[in-house]
Parts: structure tokens; C-alpha cells; sequence
């Protein structure tokens, strides 16, 4: 019996743009279903920006409802001032897809190149060169996209570990057992 197919959102956080991506998984079998970036204004207040990013996420997943959420970690970054910046987007990138009652799991870049390059360190263009071929249709134009469709393929590899684990993020009162029958229900 061929398992049914699991739709993943990829996310590749940032402050100026937050990249996400939709892939649907079932078995070893990768189908591309969406791509892009969410763009906030940089004349705007913080906040606003943060609800900018929040409102494009909730758009993505009410769009493509997605079964499970992939963000990847962040790096430390020198600058202290970017950090937060940089923290603070990837909070709403985690909110919005707990929010929607979506599994969240974290992947570190270097795991996510290796998935998808076999190197852990490499370059941006091989990532993208990689997405093209894993996902023929994909329709990546950007780093953004291309990044969190990266994100989306490590999940679709690794998930098993992620969504049987405790380190899954899961949306307050949720277990593995409630997991399971929320994702057979779709």
C-alpha cells in the first residue's frame, strides 16, 4: 500500500524576506506544489514588518495547507544588532505554522546542504542547481525560495526522526499520538 502523501512547508527565515516553499512527499517520491518569498517593508516600524511576514505565512498555509513545517536554524551571526533582527523574524516564522497546529521541526544549514548537495558546506548555487533537478517543476526564482524548498526536501528525508521525537515542536496539548491522527484526518 503506497503511503499517503504528505504536504511540507519549507522556510528559510529572514527580515527582509522569508523564503517557503511546498513540497508534497509520499514514499521516496518529491512533487513541487509552491514557492516564494514574503517581503517586508524596510520603511516600516519593526512591528509592522513582523505582521507583514506573519500575515504572508498565514496566506501560504491557508493557501496550500500544508500537513507539517520545516524552518531552518539560524547561523550566529557577528553582528549583534542583525541577530536580533533575525530572531525576531524567525519567532513569527515558528508561530505562524504552531498557530496553524502544524509539527514543527529544525534543521541546522549544514544538515540541509548535505541532504540536498551531499556536502555540508555548500554553495548557494549548488543548492539551488540541486533543488532544480530533485524538483524538475520547481519554479524557484529566488535564494529565498530555492533555500526553504531545501528546507522542505531535508524534512521530507528526515522526517521520521523529527515527527516521532520530542525536539518536534508541537502546538500546546499536542502528542505524538495527536499528531498522527491529525495528519490521518487530512
Amino acid at each position: 500500500m503506497t503511503p499517503a502523501p504528505i504536504r511540507i512547508l519549507g522556510i528559510d527565515p529572514g527580515l527582509r524576506n522569508t523564503g517557503w516553499g511546498v513540497i508534497e512527499a509520499q514514499g521516496s517520491r518529491l512533487s513541487f506544489i509552491a514557492c516564494g518569498r514574503v517581503r517586508s517593508d524596510a520603511s516600516l516600524n519593526m512591528g509592522e514588518r513582523l505582521r507583514q511576514l506573519h500575515d504572508g505565512l498565514m496566506g501560504v498555509i491557508a493557501d496550500h495547507a500544508p500537513h507539517e513545517a520545516a524552518i531552518e536554524e539560524t547561523f550566529i551571526n557577528r553582528d549583534p544588532q542583525s541577530a536580533l533582527k533575525l530572531g525576531q523574524a524567525r519567532g513569527v516564522a515558528l508561530t505562524v505554522p504552531a498557530l496553524a497546529g502544524l509539527v514543527i521541526a529544525e534543521y541546522a544549514a549544514n544538515l540541509v546542504k548535505k541532504t540536498v548537495v551531499g556536502a555540508g558546506h555548500a554553495e548557494k548555487a549548488q543548492v539551488q542547481m540541486m533543488v532544480r533537478v530533485l524538483l524538475p517543476l520547481s519554479a524557484a526564482t529566488t535564494a529565498d525560495a530555492a533555500d526553504a524548498l531545501a528546507v522542505a526536501i531535508c524534512h521530507a528525508q528526515h522526517r521520521g526522526r523529527h515527527c516521532e521525537r520530542s525536539e518536534a515542536i508541537q502546538p500546546p496539548g499536542a502528542t505524538a499520538g495527536s499528531f498522527r491522527r491529525i495528519r490521518s484526518s487530512r
